[in-house]
């Protein structure tokens, strides 16, 4: 535990490495040039795979950015440099891009297969702190990631160039997903399992209610009928529908509030003089976001769900959509 009188200090030191660390990125924006768009280019013209590799704390910032890169619609994976030069190097072809990861630009296990990259024909960009670097001087573009300082009071531990070599990454990845269109219908796809996956590829099909779970009644049912109906099929509403199973209206439990302010008789009341007319609707092939929306917007729990001439094929109300995690 940290005694009380060193926490001044604690909170200061962490203040200095955020800030040596945001220097360190804030630095890297003057050096975007001409050498960046080249990398975007090569890695647009890609025809194979894009190779991402790095050593030690370098190989954990490869292999996010190859995660990221292929989130984004640039398909990428990490190399090992060491496992490369021990078989994995068959992994590499002619039509890849490979992506080298070194704050000294000098690590020996990239060195010993940069030559063996080239040979093969790839491609290679390198990311590095030293512009006179080996590795720098064999790519065919070179990504300056120098930093000024580390933030480790030592000044030794990768801390700020990891941080700088990251950045890099994302901004390169996220400038190739902005060239190629990707959407975020396209981001859905590569997360299916994620948050953002479920708001984007749910359709008000796959949670809506169907069959004898939709509350249905005709025009002519009663009151009594319809409170019947509401509370068989727990929807706090019941469509009122036509022979055909056409809406007509929809009669909620907000609508019985009212009616029974009015003091109607529940048994010879119709439901037709009380629904209510023109109910907001959806149609199935819908994203469930956008029931979401039509629900906030409008102040409203229940929807039903139409074809297109008008018949009810399902029912969604709120706790639907957190069911399915919409919400």
């Amino acid at each position: 535990m940290i005694p009380n009188e060193a926490h001044a200090s604690t909170l200061e030191l962490a203040r200095r490495v955020l800030a040596i660390e945001a220097d360190a990125v804030r630095a890297l924006i003057d050096r975007l040039d001409e050498r960046f768009l080249a990398a975007v280019s090569l890695v647009l013209a890609c025809r194979g795979r894009v190779i991402v590799s790095g050593i030690g704390k370098s190989g954990h910032i490869a292999r996010k950015i190859a995660s990221t890169m292929s989130s984004t619609g640039t398909p990428a994976y990490y190399v090992h440099p060491a496992e490369a030069s021990h078989g994995d190097l068959g992994m590499i072809v002619r039509d890849d891009v490979f992506i080298a990861i070194s704050y000294s630009g000098e690590s020996d296990e990239l060195l010993a297969i940069v030559p063996l990259v080239k040979r093969r024909g790839a491609k290679l960009v390198a990311i590095t702190g030293s512009a006179g670097s080996t590795l720098a001087r064999e790519a065919d573009v070179h990504l300056d990631a120098g930093v000024a300082q580390e933030a480790c009071p030592l000044n030794l531990a990768p801390t700020a160039s990891t941080t700088a070599a990251l950045a890099l990454g994302d901004a390169l990845a996220v400038a190739l997903l902005d060239a190629r269109g990707f959407s975020a219908d396209d981001f859905a796809r590569s997360h299916p399992g994620g948050a953002l996956g479920r708001k984007l590829l749910t359709h008000v099909r796959d949670v809506m209610r169907t069959g004898e779970a939709v509350p249905r009644v005709g025009p002519g049912a009663t009151l009594v009928e319809a409170i019947l109906e509401i509370t068989k099929k727990g929807m706090g509403m019941t469509t009122v529908v036509d022979r055909d199973g056409r809406l007509l209206g929809l009669f909620t439990d907000g609508d019985l509030r009212r009616a029974l302010e009015r003091a109607v008789d529940l048994h010879a009341t119709r439901i037709e003089s009380v629904m209510t007319r023109e109910p907001r609707t959806i149609r199935p092939e819908a994203l469930a976001v956008e029931a979401v929306e039509l629900m906030e917007s409008h102040r409203i729990t229940q929807l039903p769900v139409l074809d297109a001439s008008g018949r009810v094929v399902g029912a969604l109300n709120i706790h639907d959509l957190f069911r399915a995690r919409i919400l």
